[in-house]
């Protein structure tokens, strides 16, 4: 599999459903499957949680982010 950096924009609608679909999954203990750009990605249950801030001058960004081995295994937080 190659390696792959890829952002996506998506409308407040389209973001809160995902959000929500994530949300509900993790609460429940179950797997998560989303499409990105024509890819769809399981995110398993046991994968691990973080939320990243960076502020650079006047811009800032927060990412909530899912960390997975593709063999379906955990990964551990850096």
């Amino acid at each position: 599999m190659t390696d792959r950096d890829l952002t996506r924009t998506y409308s407040r609608t389209q973001f809160v459903a995902k959000l929500r679909r994530l949300a509900d999954a993790i609460e429940s203990g179950r797997p998560f499957t989303i499409q990105v750009a024509g890819e769809q990605l399981r995110i398993p249950a046991d994968a691990t949680f973080n939320i990243e801030h960076e502020r650079t001058g006047a811009s800032e960004e927060l990412e909530f982010q899912l960390l997975w081995q593709r063999d379906g295994g955990s990964r551990d937080a850096p």
